[in-house]
């Protein structure tokens, strides 16, 4: 007996991984490395002992809940690029940079609060942890604002479109995947201080 041929119409098209989002990927498991770092070393000191035990400010919950929306308005703005609504994919890419940029005045509140309460990027380590860390990705933020406005030029020349969705859609994961990532980050803040 021979095995029956699948018809043409029952064959699946296998899905290949876009080279540049191979690469993307692979960026991000190292920008996960580095942080996962930061958190092991910060685990590690803080059992050493000298570690100030303080209230995180407000201004990281604020950064939550703008990074939270953020993500919305950046799927939101993908989704539109399917349909080919162009109008509303730069409402969704501005109001995503918008965001975005309220995510880094949030994060400087928060570093005001910080000093006010007298803690400092110099002086106790769970401060200078702090600091570093939170400013780090506030840091790669700031590089995903930077691919968003380039983005946003892309949608005028028409160069994002159904048929043309690896950079939104790039730019869409290493945003979902920074905004994962400061949840991540607040969350643990929460547990160990």
């Amino acid at each position: 007996m021979e095995a029956a041929v699948p018809q043409p119409s029952v064959v699946k098209k296998r899905q290949k991984l876009h080279p540049k989002e191979f690469l993307m990927w692979a960026f991000l498991v190292s920008v996960f490395m580095i942080f996962a770092g930061f958190t092991s070393g910060y685990i590690v000191r803080r059992a050493d002992g000298n570690w100030l035990e303080f209230v995180l400010p407000t201004g990281f919950l604020w950064s939550t809940i703008v990074v939270l929306l953020s993500s919305i308005s950046m799927q939101w703005a993908v989704n539109m690029a399917r349909k080919d609504n162009l109008d509303k994919v730069k409402i969704g890419v501005v109001l995503t940079i918008l965001l975005g940029i309220g995510f880094i005045f949030a994060q400087f509140n928060a570093y005001n609060q910080l000093v006010n309460m007298g803690l400092f990027l110099v002086g106790n380590p769970s401060s200078s942890f702090l600091y570093i860390i939170t400013g780090m990705h506030a840091l790669h933020i700031v590089s995903a604002i930077i691919v968003l406005f380039v983005i946003f030029a892309n949608v005028f020349q028409y160069k994002v479109h159904s048929k043309s969705m690896l950079g939104i859609r790039l730019a869409s994961i290493f945003w979902h995947f920074l905004g994962a990532l400061w949840v991540y980050l607040y969350v643990f803040f929460l547990i160990m201080n």
